[in-house]
């Protein structure tokens, strides 16, 4: 049967056929030039008129996801899901979905963002994979976790930041995902809609957090709960410095001032 794409060449047949045979999902440079017996600028034009064409996906220089089967129409279209995965892989990484696409997810955010937020610990920067984009942030070992396990339509695991981890985050990481004010809001409803949220965002924020998450995140939730046992674990973690800072760091310091937590209530 013929598919409605481009015709594939007797080289990319060669090639396709061998992948096939061998069921390679992840192709490197070097290791098919021996195998069809071309040289490695023969190999390289290869790679670059498939990954062109859309007949594999290039996902960073030298390393080529392949599909299964010769995509109906010349495109391949790889889902997010597999393409963290095998690039993950070949990093030796591990990733977390975060920020603006976590808020969509959890529905704290009817907005549907273009880009994949995720933490990992191996890469930084956006990067365009396909027709999807991504923004790695780079972070150390120890902030990544607290995460929820997904599985897709296409039985692939998507590897997500909790729903406590992400609201933590939203104060974490505010100037970043330009998440503050709306955070307070996202973390107030979820607590009154689950209760049992509030300990779950205490450990994160104890863990995962810094000492400015943990006095605005105490300083709510001081609002929202009244569980002195609770709060101890933040109030704990407090250092003995006598600064302030903003409640709502986008907008001036002005406001009155609580000085268990060391806010300065501007919003």
């Amino acid at each position: 049967m013929k598919s409605k794409g481009p015709e594939l060449g007797s080289l990319s047949s060669r090639f396709f056929a061998y992948v096939q045979l061998k069921k390679l999902n992840i192709v490197r440079t070097g290791e098919i030039a021996p195998i069809l017996d071309i040289s490695a600028s023969q190999e390289r034009d290869l790679f670059r008129r498939l990954s062109d064409s859309g007949w594999i996906l290039r996902l960073k220089r030298g390393l080529y996801l392949i599909p299964s089967r010769i995509p109906a129409g010349g495109k391949y279209s790889p889902g997010v899901a597999l393409i963290l995965q095998k690039h993950m892989e070949e990093e030796k990484g591990r990733y977390q979905i975060c920020g603006p696409t976590a808020f969509n997810f959890y529905g704290f955010d009817d907005q549907i963002p273009s880009v994949t937020y995720l933490y990992n610990n191996r890469i930084s920067g956006k990067r365009s994979i396909g027709n999807l984009a991504f923004q790695f942030i780079k972070v150390a070992d120890e902030r990544l976790g607290a995460i929820h396990a997904v599985r897709t339509r296409e039985d692939m695991e998507m590897i997500y930041s909790s729903k406590a981890r992400t609201l933590m985050d939203t104060v974490y990481d505010w100037s970043r995902f330009n998440s503050l004010p709306r955070g307070y809001d996202w973390i107030k409803e979820e607590i009154n809609n689950e209760p049992s949220l509030a300990s779950e965002i205490i450990k994160n924020t104890a863990k995962y957090g810094n000492m400015a998450t943990i006095r605005r995140i105490g300083y709510l939730l001081d609002t929202l709960i009244r569980n002195p046992r609770m709060m101890n674990r933040l109030q704990r973690q407090l250092s003995a410095s006598s600064s302030l800072i903003p409640w709502i760091p986008v907008r001036s310091a002005k406001g009155t001032i609580n000085r268990k937590w060391g806010i300065i209530v501007n919003g």
